[in-house]
């Protein structure tokens, strides 16, 4: 009894260490660098397309597909990946994504035409999506005792943090020097990440959650926290695929009323910029009120009332800002679910799921939301589907508490990652 006591004085030492508690807040600031690579790099071909389209002889559909191929691999390589990180190590995995990122930049920088360009964009996916899964478990080790909501909502903000930075400087970048240039420049924001990550970045102390004995990583997945990846990919995969519906059609729904294409898409980047506050205010708020399920419900009601309502608003910078302050309540609690529920030792695989389940949700509503407009020849018809789908969020939080409430002892193992 007086050796337990013992381990539990040590991991309170641990877990509560000042320095501990700065170390973590340093770690996440790393992750958050490092992470705003990926939205830099996704965003460089749309900042930099019409001198991509003449110099390499591109039509826009392929312009499209190098945009889009960038995400593709994440519904073949984020259940292996999960696999892979859950094996190699976390940092070591996301060292070697990073490399991947280096890579496919530097190809699609050096790209003659489609075949190549392509081919590098594929390359620099496979690497975004590594790393995207393995940061997720990263802050979730670091925060595994308090703040995890709040912390997940700052690590989300990376992404159009970058996304930002890639729309404000690429494009007048591309036209002072070579679209080139630009997209080397990406290559280079991942060299950060990768120096950050391989030299400045320390693992969690094993008490809040850190890196697992080689035993343990060699744990197989238990077929309950199967089932909770696939409901948390669910609710998060809505979530964003709503969003970004909203993203892809908005310009549409306000050309037909008569804004012009620039103003529009100005507009609609709006919502991008406004999530920077509000989705770290709405994961400091989960963490204050300490009710997870309730502001996940809440917020995406909210959410998909306000994104139903943009088609009849009158006043469309109005409309967008409040779509940009409406959806920062979920996402950070979102994110959350599944660290909070899944052993640490587990969790890299359990997100190679939950991330498949994300991929999967992000391609399938964006097809759907194109065919809806196809089907009823209305610019408004996409909006009102994708407030459809942020609401469905709910389901899979639902699904998730379910599954949650489900005897741990009556689970079977599961091959995955054995």
């Amino acid at each position: 009894m007086s050796a337990a006591l013992i381990d539990q004085a040590g991991d309170f030492r641990v877990r509560y260490d000042p320095r501990h508690m700065a170390n973590r807040w340093v770690a996440l600031a790393i992750v958050f660098v490092t992470r705003t690579s990926m939205g830099f790099q996704f965003q460089a071909v749309a900042a930099v397309g019409p001198l991509m389209l003449s110099e390499l002889e591109l039509t826009w559909v392929q312009l499209g597909s190098l945009i889009g191929l960038y995400m593709l691999p994440g519904a073949f390589f984020a259940l292996p990946g999960g696999v892979l990180g859950h094996r190699l190590g976390e940092r070591r995995t996301v060292v070697g994504s990073l490399a991947l990122m280096v890579v496919g930049g530097l190809v699609t920088a050096a790209a003659d035409g489609f075949a190549v360009a392509a081919a590098g964009r594929l390359v620099s996916g496979v690497g975004a999506v590594l790393m995207n899964i393995l940061l997720a478990k990263m802050v979730a080790d670091w925060f595994a005792e308090r703040e995890m909501s709040t912390a997940m909502a700052i690590m989300l903000t990376s992404w159009p943090v970058g996304l930002g930075i890639a729309a404000a400087t690429l494009g007048g970048l591309a036209t002072s020097s070579s679209w080139r240039v630009a997209i080397v420049t990406t290559a280079l924001a991942a060299a950060l990440g990768l120096v950050l990550i391989a030299f400045a970045y320390r693992d969690a102390p094993p008490a809040a959650g850190g890196a697992p004995r080689p035993a343990e990583r060699r744990a197989r997945l238990p077929a309950r926290e199967v089932g909770l990846a696939l409901s948390g990919g669910l609710a998060w995969g809505c979530f964003n695929a709503s969003l970004v519906a909203v993203i892809a059609f908005g310009p549409g729904l306000l050309m037909a009323r008569g804004v012009a294409l620039g103003d529009a898409g100005f507009i609609v980047s709006l919502a991008i910029w406004l999530t920077m506050l509000s989705v770290p205010l709405g994961g400091l708020l989960t963490d204050r009120l300490g009710r997870p399920n309730l502001v996940i419900v809440a917020g995406s009601l909210v959410a998909a009332l306000v994104t139903m309502l943009l088609p009849v608003l009158t006043h469309p910078l109005l409309a967008f800002c409040l779509v940009g302050l409406a959806i920062g309540a979920p996402p950070g609690a979102v994110m959350a679910l599944l660290p909070k529920t899944v052993a640490s030792e587990r969790l890299a695989t359990a997100l190679g799921i939950y991330y498949t389940v994300f991929y999967v949700a992000m391609a399938v509503v964006q097809f759907a939301a194109g065919a809806v407009r196809d089907l009823f020849g209305s610019p408004a018809a996409p909006i009102l589907f994708a407030a459809l789908v942020m609401a469905s969020t709910i389901l899979g939080l639902v699904l998730f508490r379910l599954v949650e409430r489900a005897r741990p002892g009556a689970d079977a193992r599961a091959p995955v990652g054995s």
